[in-house]
């Protein structure tokens, strides 16, 4: 909503007269053929701007002032320029061929691309961007291809299809030509006399390396100096993009990329920064590149194969000079973002042109030794794990170095990193294929992805959303399931390593540092070492995990612990989702003993637990209804859970979806198995739990039982009594004392008078439905036919019958 203040200004512009805004387009003009800067000229372009975005319809400018306007384009004030190209946004119609854009700069390129109407728009404006490439200085005013270049790269991204055949073979040319034969000199050389050098020329000097040294071969990204001329600016923006041009025009998929658009901006960003050095003392000694000059060989290829050919040249120098030593910290970031571009182009290459792999690897190779104890690194080796995932095979190199770097060290020491975590979750989604054919071990280490999700929950949840049903797997069904409930402990954990490092040793008997005490303490280790493992299938502390809770208590409350546990449900619930489409019935009963017995082994946040046992209700009732066997195999355990009087109030949910499952399942027509010996046990379990809830107070800091536990009760038992008759007065006699312990007053286990009345109601019914056991065992316990009905279908009843006969007749003639 609009202050009121914001609404009154929209109002006035909206209802402004013609005769008021022409008036105001004189004053405007006037104001705008002063050369300085006023704060009136300022306000009356925001005024204009208001007028002309606040109402419906687009409005035409005076020729004048729209000329005026666009050469405010090309004004040394960034304001100016800012805000002339808002307004003519408003107005300006599409460019055409006959508009000039020699004068082209970030904010007339946007201008260009906001005014065209549709793609249809794009390809002509393409055209006309890619023929200002050729003008030669001799042919005109030559425009600023410093733009042009990202403005067709921005079109291409829009538009990829807008391109012809010549205006490709163009674009690779000029690619080539920028990539590799930008000049080597800086702009304002130095000086080749002494002391008295003031009158004399300046030299040309030569462009440096990161180190400081005298750069002895082409120029790329990694070369620094006072000033650059165009063409090397050609240079830098012809590498931001070419990755981005092979993937659109040379026919490989983008799936196979790691780093995104946003490394591309980091390396614009460190190298505008780089090229702001002002240090001479940068520019001394010289080194000669091991990349060769451009063969006369290469002339003889098509423009295509050219660009690959120098792309691959140009990469393979920019790994070069990522050994030298960069002199600044901010240069040494350069090289690392460059590194990670260079790497994924020759990825592009090489799946474009198999015959690359040959000559790349051994330089992958080269570098991912040099940079794999360092983990600083860890970024630029996720784009080199990319490459040995794509062509390892056909290299026929061994991964498993990788792998076990990838896999086991990132996570485990660098899960407080967000930049790596969206990397390195982003590399599991996007080669859940390649990685489960060339690297299935990976999913052994889900202990320790999971760390990236402890550690920043709502940033990567998304990608484990994705991410975890490729972790389900027969072997791993069980172990994954208790690493999720326990994704609380392991955030706290997380959290207790780092501060382990950081924080002094303190009094132990300081409060708020137990559990940080509790992880530096021997006698514990062994409980957090199993949380921080990084492989699946090391140990087990179920048994323990009492201790652990207890010991984790006041992390409960620390907010990356408490948004830790919001995910966990989300992600059990598509745990199971997957789970039954992988898992026989022997793993889905040990599931549902995992469920019941972790019910308890919680960590104490309430509403952590409330929803983890929302979850498991859900799901629990879904696998017995897929498998109704799983109800008598685990009968059991089932019962011994309904059995305890304490789960009535301490596990709600869990409590009541377990004896609805053991009224509805525990029964021969689900299982032939299902014997009158296991229903009367059954029945007097929950007969025995039953009595004691509606006999007595509840339990001191506990509350009355939810009414549904009760009716659920009443229910299982009627339907269980239902299948052998002899246990039908046992509880009718109960429901009948039911009536009449209501006529009493208030009961001690009921304190909603609403709640007593619909649990009369529902004992009520049950008691009429025992009067006649054929009706009851009809309807408390319908055969399967009568839950799925096909009478559509059945030939034999007399539906079908009629529908076919009413069909016949209406096709009648």
């Amino acid at each position: 909503m609009y202050s009121h203040g914001s609404e009154s200004l929209i109002r006035q512009a909206r209802e402004i007269q013609d005769s008021e805004l022409q008036k105001f387009y004189i004053r405007l003009v006037k104001l705008l053929q002063f050369k300085e800067v006023s704060h009136e000229l300022l306000d009356s372009l925001h005024r204009l701007y208001l007028i002309l975005s606040a109402n419906k319809y687009s409005r035409t400018l005076p020729s004048e002032l729209q000329q005026s306007l666009v050469s405010l384009l090309s004004s040394p004030s960034e304001q100016l320029q800012v805000l002339s190209s808002a307004v003519l946004r408003e107005t300006l119609p599409p460019f055409g061929e006959d508009k000039n854009i020699g004068q082209l700069n970030s904010h007339a390129a946007g201008l260009l691309l906001s005014q065209a109407g549709s793609k249809d728009d794009l390809p002509d404006l393409c055209a006309q961007l890619i023929r200002s490439l050729e003008i030669r200085p001799s042919d005109g005013p030559v425009p600023s291809l410093m733009h042009t270049l990202p403005l067709v790269n921005s079109i291409l991204t829009h538009c990829p299809e807008c391109l012809t055949a010549d205006h490709l073979t163009l674009l690779n040319k000029k690619l080539v030509d920028w990539l590799r034969y930008a000049s080597i000199v800086q702009v304002g050389g130095a000086s080749s006399g002494g002391f008295f050098s003031g009158s004399r020329s300046r030299q040309p000097a030569p462009i440096a390396e990161l180190d400081g040294t005298v750069s002895g071969d082409f120029f790329t990204v990694l070369c620094v100096g006072q000033g650059f001329t165009e063409d090397q600016w050609m240079n830098v923006y012809s590498f931001s993009m070419l990755r981005h041009w092979l993937l659109t025009h040379h026919c490989v998929s983008n799936d196979s990329m790691v780093v995104d658009t946003a490394n591309r901006l980091q390396l614009s960003l460190s190298f505008s920064h780089s090229l702001s050095n002002d240090d001479r003392s940068e520019v001394d000694g010289s080194v000669v590149s091991m990349v060769s000059a451009t063969s006369s060989s290469s002339r003889l290829l098509s423009p295509k194969e050219r660009l690959r050919e120098k792309s691959f040249q140009y990469c393979q120098r920019l790994i070069e000079q990522c050994d030298r030593k960069a002199l600044k910290k901010t240069d040494t970031e350069l090289q690392k973002a460059c590194l990670v571009e260079a790497v994924c182009i020759l990825d592009c290459l090489c799946a474009e042109d198999p015959s690359l792999v040959y000559r790349t690897f051994p330089g992958i190779k080269a570098l991912f030794g040099r940079l794999s104890s360092d983990l600083s690194f860890a970024r630029v080796l996720l784009p080199v794990a990319q490459f040995y995932l794509n062509h390892g095979e056909m290299a026929a190199v061994d991964c498993e170095s990788v792998w076990k770097l990838v896999f086991s060290q990132f996570p485990a020491e660098l899960f407080n990193d967000p930049f790596l975590a969206h990397d390195f979750l982003r590399f599991l989604r996007l080669n859940l294929e390649g990685l489960q054919r060339a690297a299935p071990q990976f999913t052994r280490f889900f202990p320790n992805f999971l760390k990236f999700l402890a550690w920043n929950s709502p940033a990567v949840l998304e990608d484990f959303v994705d991410l975890l049903p490729s972790l389900v797997t027969p072997g791993s069904a069980v172990e994954l399931l208790h690493t999720l409930l326990d994704l609380p402990c392991l955030s706290a954990t997380l959290v207790l390593q780092l501060r382990s490092t950081t924080l002094p040793i303190s009094d132990p008997g300081s409060r708020s540092l137990l559990s940080l005490n509790a992880f530096r303490n021997p006698t514990f280790r062994g409980l957090f070492l199993f949380l921080l493992r990084t492989e699946a299938g090391s140990g087990d502390t179920i048994e323990r995990l009492s201790v652990l809770h207890d010991l984790l208590a006041e992390a409960a409350e620390w907010p990356r612990v408490v948004q830790c546990a919001q995910t966990a449900p989300v992600l059990l619930h598509i745990y199971f989702n997957t789970v039954v489409t992988v898992a026989d019935e022997k793993l889905l009963a040990h599931l549902i003993l995992v469920m019941l017995e972790r019910s308890n082994l919680l960590l104490n946040m309430p509403t952590y637990c409330k929803e983890i046992h929302r979850v498991f209700s859900c799901q629990l009732l879904r696998l017995c209804k897929l498998h109704p066997s799983l109800v008598v195999d685990q009968s059991s355990e089932l019962l011994e859970f309904a059995g305890t009087t304490a789960n009535v109030y301490s596990k709600e949910d869990v409590y009541t979806h377990v004896v609805w499952v053991l009224g509805e399942y525990l029964s021969p027509s689900s299982d032939s198995r299902c014997s009158v010996r296991l229903i009367t046990s059954c029945f007097e379990s929950l007969e025995a739990v039953l009595f004691e809830i509606t006999s007595s107070a509840p339990p001191p800091g506990s509350v009355c039982p939810a009414p549904k536990v009760i009716t659920t009760l009443m229910s299982a038992l009627a339907k269980l009594a239902s299948r052998s008759h002899d246990l039908i007065p046992r509880v009718s006699l109960f429901l009948s004392k039911l009536r009449n312990i209501t006529k009493g007053g208030s009961v001690p286990w009921c304190s909603d008078e609403e709640d007593m009345v619909a649990i009369v109601t529902r004992g009520e019914e049950l008691l009429s439905l025992l009067k006649t056991p054929g009706v009851a065992q009809s309807v408390l316990t319908p055969p399967p036919h009568v839950n799925t009905p096909r009478w559509h279908r059945d030939t034999n009843l007399a539906l079908p019958l009629q529908l076919l006969a009413l069909t016949t007749l209406t096709h009648s003639p």
